[in-house]
């Protein structure tokens, strides 16, 4: 049941408890499916039940450090939350809150393996990086929550996800329905990661209004794309043509991340992939990274990092 309850906090500094432009309180808004409207000395939250006396939990909490030190930071305010609703071990170290890339909606999102870290501090360094490596690494995963991160903090105005419609096995003309629902199966994994992250509600309105966009790579062409988080997935499939056409779609104030796996190109016999060749393209110029992993870095089923050794086994037996 939706409620409606209205919060004091007569004593406590209101610039710094809701953060510069109510900063803070977008903060709750985003980790609860709530509305929350600062009114004075006073805060209204709109809400389910269960949800509002969450927050209510939240920003006694958060009163409580401001008038203890008058300051409070966006980390402060996530933290809290963390720890407020189980998210999050309140035992997190400094250097493992710095490896946190996004406070999703009941769990928190970090690089967990040396080369995710590594990962993480080139998205940090550069404004395009690839991402190459075997299933199950997070490359996809992280680098859709880099993106959500990016666009809760302002710092771009839309996402812009994209894979190229390559047909792994199958003809999309044998594939039941109209384009969009024979485009689907391909673009899933990427709904499926914004699944983890965003409200279902949220996710909803971003996509209606396509501050949130998923698109096969051929519906990239033409365009420029300006303050936007852009993410090239399955880029193996990419050709050396679509590889240039989607890198020269970044506007200004854009940032690109661009992963695949080399071992896994489903493209035609004679067919190059862009992203085996991009690796000496572009190797050495400033503002772009690339980032390698390896089995090391699997953090699916445990099974999966058993499957690749045997791949490679079995590849080295055969090519001795």
């Amino acid at each position: 049941m939706e409620v409606e309850k209205r919060i004091r906090i007569d004593g406590t500094n209101p610039v710094v408890l809701f953060g510069f432009n109510d900063a803070h309180l977008r903060i709750l808004e985003e980790r609860f499916e709530a509305t929350i409207v600062a009114r004075g000395e006073s805060i209204m939250i709109r809400g389910e039940d269960e949800v509002v006396d969450q927050i209510e939990k939240v920003l006694k909490e958060l009163v409580f450090i401001v008038n203890k030190t008058d300051a409070l930071s966006d980390r402060d305010v996530n933290t809290v939350i963390d720890i407020m609703t189980g998210g999050a071990s309140p035992e997190l170290s400094p250097d493992e809150l710095d490896n946190v890339v996004l406070y999703a909606k009941k769990d928190y999102i970090k690089a967990r393996t040396p080369g995710q870290i590594g990962y993480l501090r080139s998205i940090k360094a550069n404004d395009i990086v690839f991402a190459i490596g075997p299933a199950g690494t997070g490359k996809t995963y992280l680098a859709v929550a880099a993106a959500v991160a990016a666009l809760r903090k302002h710092e771009v105005l839309k996402i812009v996800l994209a894979r190229p419609a390559v047909e792994a096995g199958e003809s999309l003309g044998f594939l039941p329905g109209d384009f969009r629902e024979k485009i689907d199966p391909y673009l899933r994994p990427l709904y499926d990661a914004l699944d983890d992250m965003l409200p279902a509600e949220k996710l909803k309105a971003y996509i209606e209004r396509r501050t949130i966009e998923i698109v096969p790579l051929a519906y990239m062409r033409g365009r420029t794309l300006n303050n936007a988080f852009i993410i090239l997935d399955e880029a193996q499939n990419a050709t050396s043509m679509q590889m240039k056409m989607f890198l020269t779609r970044m506007g200004a104030n854009s940032r690109a991340i661009i992963t695949g796996d080399i071992t896994q190109i489903d493209l035609p016999a004679k067919t190059h992939s862009g992203l085996v060749e991009i690796r000496d393209v572009l190797t050495g110029v400033e503002g772009v990274g690339f980032v390698y992993f390896d089995k090391a870095d699997v953090v699916r089923h445990r099974l999966v990092k058993n499957i690749i050794e045997a791949y490679e086994r079995y590849h080295g037996d055969n090519d001795a």
